[in-house]
């Protein structure tokens, strides 16, 4: 069964060149309490302060909070991109984590050469990697730009096989930032039939995102992050009731329920 379980985890980024007077003054009015000092005496902005929560098989996590209070931050932080200064993170199964359109590509091979590069990583022999291949081109529609640098892309092409990347492969624990959301018209919705597939099969969901509708129907679960810490956990209902205006609570709540036939 997969799990994840952070206990006091703490997160905090050295400011450089914080020896100016101006600049620390502007760090610390801009960063509203969250400035620092850490073991070496430098000046850290607190991302995420004392957070502990724990995820077993069936939890479907949304976090919610102003920009900047840390929900990216928190989902890097679970994919282990970013690493704690205080606290631990115990976590078991495979991680999918959407947080980025070029995540763990590389801009200078092609299209096709990362599509190869994600299979080998994830330990696919080179039947799956062919299939691998296949879906990959069927879904982001690149056709022949799949030959060519992934620099030579336009935005909206590294979204297409960024996604198309993350969501070929069945994950035990997702974690989206909800990037993966967007996109031109056409694709969104190719793209939002595809990500309910897979929502459905992951055993454990993590979703950071502003739509309120999308975390009232996918999620069981929501945190109210402010300021780097959890200022509360519960039900949808409960949590998305405390944070959102009445009105915007009432119309997200009639957006996510589901569409009759």
């Amino acid at each position: 069964m997969a799990s994840i379980k952070l206990q006091n985890v703490s997160v905090s980024f050295p400011i450089y060149h914080a020896e100016s007077r101006s600049l620390k003054r502007t760090v610390i009015a801009a960063a509203s309490g969250r400035v620092g000092e850490d073991r070496r005496h430098r000046l850290v902005v607190e991302a995420l302060r004392h957070i502990s929560v724990s995820l077993k098989t069936g939890d479907r996590l949304g976090f919610v909070g102003a920009n900047g209070a840390g929900k990216t931050t928190l989902l890097r932080t679970m994919a282990g991109i970013y690493e704690p200064v205080e606290g631990q993170i115990e976590t078991h199964g495979a991680v999918t984590a959407l947080l980025d359109p070029g995540q763990g590509m590389n801009h200078e091979l092609t299209g096709r050469e990362n599509i190869r590069l994600r299979g080998l990583f994830n330990a696919l022999n080179q039947a799956q990697i062919d299939q691998l291949q296949d879906d990959v081109a069927s879904f982001s529609e690149l056709a022949q730009f799949l030959e060519l640098p992934v620099r030579t892309y336009s935005s909206g092409m590294i979204v297409r096989l960024g996604f198309a990347l993350a969501t070929a492969i069945k994950p035990q624990i997702l974690l989206m930032d909800e990037w993966i959301l967007a996109g031109d018209a056409g694709f969104l919705q190719k793209a939002r039939n595809r990500l309910e597939t897979m929502v459905r099969g992951a055993e454990i969901l993590v979703l950071s995102s502003h739509s309120a509708d999308i975390i009232m129907k996918w999620c069981n679960r929501v945190i109210w992050i402010d300021g780097g810490q959890i200022k509360a956990d519960g039900s949808p209902d409960e949590v998305l009731g405390a944070y959102l205006p009445a009105d915007q609570f009432a119309r997200a709540q009639m957006a996510a329920l589901p569409t009759s036939a």
